[in-house]
């Protein structure tokens, strides 16, 4: 499987964990907004990886923005990791990182995080099992 298959059926889990599938979701303590509660550090560190500001802390209350900004980071840091530790990252490792940033993956605390996205990578496949 690719860096970007990885990314693509991470996504929908992601979403369902960090905001239980809902765009308009808000956590105050955090500042962290949409469907992916995304906080303004990654709204920063993806324009950054992009060299331009192309993203806004708004965008992040847009699905397809969301969507985007995800991926941008995790390919970005999926391929550090990569580098780092010579092997391709892993649903586990970049679920981690968009949970705890760039090194997330290293950190004891992202672990129950992974636990949570886990089930839900569990429960979207038996829905699409269910729906074949």
């Amino acid at each position: 499987m690719t860096l970007e298959e990885i990314i693509a059926g991470l996504l929908m889990p992601l979403a369902m964990v960090e905001s239980g599938g809902d765009p308009n979701a808000y956590n105050s303590a955090e500042n962290a907004a949409g469907i992916l509660q995304i906080r303004p550090i990654y709204v920063e560190d993806v324009n950054r990886i992009l060299g331009k500001d192309v993203y806004t802390l708004e965008d992040r209350y847009s699905v397809e923005k969301s969507c985007e900004m995800a991926v941008i980071y995790l390919k970005y840091y999926g391929r550090l990791y990569a580098r780092k530790v010579k092997r391709q990252p892993t649903y586990e490792v970049l679920a981690r990182i968009h949970n705890g940033g760039p090194d997330g993956w290293a950190k004891p605390s992202t672990k129950p995080y992974w636990e949570k996205v886990k089930q839900a990578i569990e429960m979207e496949k038996r829905r699409k099992k269910e729906k074949s």
